[in-house]
């Protein structure tokens, strides 16, 4: 099988697929619009965010344009509300000023078009031959939506934790690990070629086609996320308060808000709490630090002495394998996710211990590069060479540019269908809401702080140093 092959590309297999698809994603949303009353749904919870109503009904009037519109070719259901649920024409801040559906109003329209769409998908055209339109070849139309309905899920999911009041929420635990991870901080991805993007994923959006061959150097990157415990580092060490460590724009930030830690986190009794879904906890040490910005994210790579990785880096990282210079779908194949490979599709509520689930890491052994939290890159959100915008321009090319840094590797919020080896997020680099951590790299010949520090206390306090650690504490430096 090449890189460019999909274990699943057989039409029916994909019309089973987005069935399965479109129904997960449908249950979420429920999940998500049912465990609060109705104020609380009307309610703008944060102005960065819209009222969770304002969210199902665009669901509903995004899978009418596309599957039953656009695919089907019908009339529209309600052309009138069109203008409302447009993102591009309502900033979430005045979204609660508009006369949106009420939530009931809301769910019967979301019910109503979904039970149309599945009609369609039971007829639309998948043939991947040139047999489909493309809009439907392979079921792109569907898996894009079934996207873009996740997507909402977790945006909605992100307002849950900015809501106040009780928890509205449950979930377990991610399972603790059978033996602490003690593997090796970093891992050297050596120089080479391979294969970035695709252009044989069925559901792939634009942004990450097509493939193309990158050149990399050899650089070495942090084996798991970067740990609450080794951030904590940063903090106690005067992080937040040395210039040295921070973009201009970034210390402007951190002076202008008075930031002292990760959104959600506050000082009390000598130890650090956070509020996670209506819950006051201690934080936990050995899980990957969540809501900081891309600004804290390079401010702790600096002080610790190393960088934020490439884009390019990271994907080399997570899907490179080295013994057949194939670029593999996932970290660990090219096989989906399962729950023994990656935290994801808001199982749990939080992040896995840093170094947890063996089976879905890199043929390199890097660890976590799908699920648990989304990774800030070094890379501005540009085009591939060959780009080409499909099927609108609002999607992706319109937020090219320096503005905006690339995330990558999803989290424990997003689902699966969402959810890829070469998948592309991207956000302003002030966003803390947003379920982001981060991990560390260096170039090949360099050395990190922690090296040099240990250098200066004399023979072999480096070896000492790093065993005496613990892994992750050194935030995998």
């Amino acid at each position: 099988m090449t890189a460019e092959e999909n274990p699943q590309a057989h039409p029916e297999a994909l019309r089973a697929r987005a069935l399965g698809a479109l129904e997960r994603a449908r249950h979420r949303t429920t999940l998500l619009t049912s465990c609060v009353e109705g104020p609380e749904l009307t309610a703008q919870h944060s102005p960065l965010m819209s009222p969770l109503v304002w969210d199902l009904a665009h669901i509903g009037n995004q899978e009418e344009q596309w599957l039953l519109r656009a695919v089907a070719g019908r009339e529209a259901m309600r052309p009138e509300i069109d203008s409302l649920y447009d993102a591009f024409e309502h900033p979430r801040a005045e979204r609660p000023r508009l006369p949106l559906l009420a939530p009931d109003e809301a769910r019967r329209y979301a019910a109503e078009v979904r039970g149309r769409a599945l009609d369609v998908l039971e007829q639309a055209p998948f043939e991947a031959d040139g047999g489909a339109p493309r809009l439907t070849r392979s079921g792109f139309a569907f898996g894009m939506i079934a996207q873009h309905e996740q997507q909402h899920d977790e945006t909605m999911l992100i307002t849950h934790q900015l809501r106040k009041g009780a928890p509205a929420l449950t979930a377990p635990d991610p399972e603790p690990s059978a033996a602490p991870f003690d593997g090796p901080a970093e891992v050297l991805v050596s120089a080479g070629p391979f294969i970035m993007g695709t252009t044989a994923e069925p559901w792939a959006l634009d942004n990450e086609r097509p493939a193309h061959v990158r050149e990399v150097p050899a650089f070495h990157i942090d084996t798991t996320p970067v740990t609450n415990a080794a951030y904590q580092e940063f903090i106690a060490d005067g992080g937040y308060d040395d210039p040295r460590w921070w973009q201009p724009a970034g210390w402007t930030m951190v002076r202008e808000h008075g930031l002292r830690a990760p959104l959600f986190w506050r000082r009390e009794a000598g130890q650090w709490l956070r509020r996670r879904f209506g819950v006051t906890e201690v934080v936990p040490p050995d899980e990957p630090v969540l809501h900081v910005s891309w600004y804290e994210a390079d401010a702790y790579a600096r002080w610790r002495g190393r960088r934020l990785p490439t884009e390019e880096e990271w994907e080399k990282a997570a899907r490179h394998d080295p013994a057949t210079g194939r670029s593999l779908r996932y970290p660990w194949g090219d096989a989906d996710p399962t729950p023994e490979r990656a935290n994801l599709g808001q199982r749990h509520l939080r992040p896995a211990a840093a170094g947890s689930y063996p089976l879905g890491q890199s043929p390199l052994g890097v660890r976590q590069l799908i699920g648990d939290v989304w990774e800030w890159t070094a890379s501005d959100f540009l085009p591939y060479p060959g780009f080409v915008a499909y099927p609108y321009r609002e999607y992706s090319e319109v937020f090219f540019g320096p503005d905006h840094k690339v995330l990558r590797g999803g989290s424990f919020a997003v689902d699966a269908v969402a959810c890829r080896g070469t998948f592309r997020n991207w956000d302003y680099p002030v966003r803390r809401q947003i379920f982001s951590g981060f991990r560390t790299a260096r170039d090949a010949d360099s050395r990190d702080a922690d090296s040099r520090r240990a250098d200066s206390r004399g023979p072999g306090a480096r070896h000492a140093g790093a065993r005496d650690a613990g892994p992750g504490s050194a935030g995998g430096a």
